[in-house]
């Protein structure tokens, strides 16, 4: 931790971040689930998808863009799928909501897909793979919105960053899980350097021009991951998701320079009942000995150990739950103002 940050109980920024909600309108319940997404991605070590985006989200519940007592609707469902309109709840709300209902279908005929229009940011991704990965199944989960990031070769916006996150289960060692936007580096990690007063490597923006910038302030898109490769991912996730829910994200912002007054997200969750296929603990013991087959790998020069998806985080995860998440100077600062704003306690340290 260096000087200019702030180390908070992870139980008492969990207790205000569910104070804050509540007063903008959350039910207690809804409130908690959206602390409980945000605080363990700060756990985690995934600063840019935790605590620092309360003052954003906010604001997008006073511009009536997030919706704290959303109506969240069953458009179509099948024994296996479900479409679902989450009404612009708060991502976290309805994302948990239809994970449920997936890994419930997954437990009745093997597989269950989930496909959630209308719905706002849903945080670290991770946290609902995960959710079917404690429970014996594959978690699969994959993010659209509008356009924040340029296609390999274009220099202006013109598909999202679209997260994907896969996990499953293991049984000695914690569930393997990535999760991964289809950016060199996710958007939040921008506003986090902004908020630690830090700049940002090369490759990872453009300004306004299409022109690199290492100027966090400057942002003005993102920069896909291994190029086409990345983009390519990008525009085939906006197909898996916006288009098949009948909700385009991507192309009305391109051909017809339509802007939605609002963000919104839509989102695949699904879950894959692993028993479905072959036996579950067999299984486990197989995803852990292909953990200890490639930590076992001999390391290249200058890297002392090999890491599987998810281990840093959970690394980090066991020091923070027992020493605090370290938060910096210019979150603390918004915290402060958004506390002070709606009368609410803030954690101790702050």
């Amino acid at each position: 931790m260096t000087k200019s940050e702030v180390c908070v109980d992870w139980k008492e920024l969990q207790k205000f971040t569910s104070e804050m909600f509540v007063k903008q309108g959350c039910s207690a319940e809804d409130a908690e689930t959206e602390a409980e997404v945000l605080v363990w991605a700060n756990l985690r070590g995934i600063d840019s998808h935790g605590v620092l985006r309360i003052p954003e989200y906010v604001k997008t519940i006073a511009a009536g863009e997030m919706n704290p007592k959303p109506n969240i609707n069953v458009v179509k469902e099948t024994a296996a799928t479900v479409l679902i309109d989450g009404d612009f709840a708060l991502g976290p709300v309805v994302t948990t909501q239809v994970m449920r209902m997936v890994m419930k279908k997954a437990g009745e005929v093997g597989i269950g897909w989930g496909l959630i229009r209308n719905t706002t940011h849903q945080g670290a991704m991770g946290y609902y793979s995960l959710m079917a990965a404690t429970e014996g199944m594959a978690g699969i989960a994959i993010v659209c919105s509008q356009p924040n990031m340029a296609p390999h070769g274009a220099r202006t916006k013109g598909v999202h960053n679209s997260p994907i996150t896969i996990a499953v289960p293991a049984k000695r060692h914690s569930p393997p899980v990535i999760d991964m936007a289809t950016s060199v580096a996710a958007g939040g990690k921008i506003t986090l350097a902004v908020d630690k007063g830090i700049s940002v490597p090369q490759g990872w923006i453009l300004d306004q021009d299409g022109n690199p910038t290492t100027d966090p302030n400057q942002y003005a898109m993102l920069l896909p991951s291994g190029g086409p490769k990345g983009s390519g991912l990008a525009m085939m996730f906006e197909c898996l998701t916006s288009l098949m829910a009948t909700n385009s994200l991507l192309a009305p912002v391109l051909l017809e320079n339509k802007h939605f007054g609002r963000y919104v997200q839509n989102s695949v969750v699904a879950a894959v009942d692993v028993g479905t296929f072959t036996d579950l603990e067999d299984y486990k013991e197989h995803v852990d000995n292909l953990i200890d087959a490639i930590k076992g790998l001999p390391p290249a020069d200058g890297v002392d150990e090999i890491f599987v998806p998810g281990e840093p985080e959970i690394r980090i995860y066991r020091d923070r739950i027992r020493n605090g998440i370290p938060l910096p100077e210019g979150t603390v600062r918004n915290l402060r103002a958004v506390a002070e704003e709606f009368d609410v306690s803030l954690p101790f340290g702050m």
